[in-house]
């Protein structure tokens, strides 16, 4: 069986849901009524006309904007570099009447912890079903301190 074209509202819906991938905000924004827009939009989301659309319409952002997996892999390890970086605690001094090193040094482990979260999920390390499978350690550059 052939699958239909999008009507203009589906067609509005899956432009208005690459904005900000909500749900109800891009039925509300195609024009549904607001008072049953979450429920259209859950509905559309089921569609598979309406994701193969959204599919396309997410690849040809991702290449108008020169965007790749290994873009945002290689930003993630950037930002775990720079967020483990050990950064002098500025402590303000009465006598020279300017903030001077206090000797602690201190890391961005929330910006840390974040950016290695999502490179783990990029590479499957959370799947309960992948962990029995993992066939050895994964090795991030720049990053020797963690290997096993």
């Amino acid at each position: 069986m052939a699958e239909t074209a999008l009507k203009p509202k589906e067609e509005r819906f899956c432009l208005e849901y690459i904005v900000d991938y909500n749900q109800t905000q891009a039925a509300i924004r195609a024009g549904y009524a607001e008072k049953s827009a979450a429920k259209i939009g859950c509905k559309l989301m089921k569609d598979s006309r309406i994701l193969a659309r959204v599919k396309e319409l997410q690849k040809e952002q991702a290449d108008r904007l020169c965007l790749s997996s290994d873009l945002v892999v290689i930003k993630l390890l950037e930002l775990v570099d720079i967020c483990m970086a050990a950064k002098p605690v500025m402590e303000w001094s009465t006598e020279a009447h300017a903030f001077v090193p206090s000797g602690e040094y201190q890391i961005d482990s929330k910006g840390a912890t974040k950016a290695l979260e999502l490179l783990g999920r990029h590479l499957g390390m959370f799947d309960r079903k992948e962990q029995a499978s993992t066939e050895g350690p994964v090795y991030l550059t720049g990053m020797d301190e963690i290997k096993e």
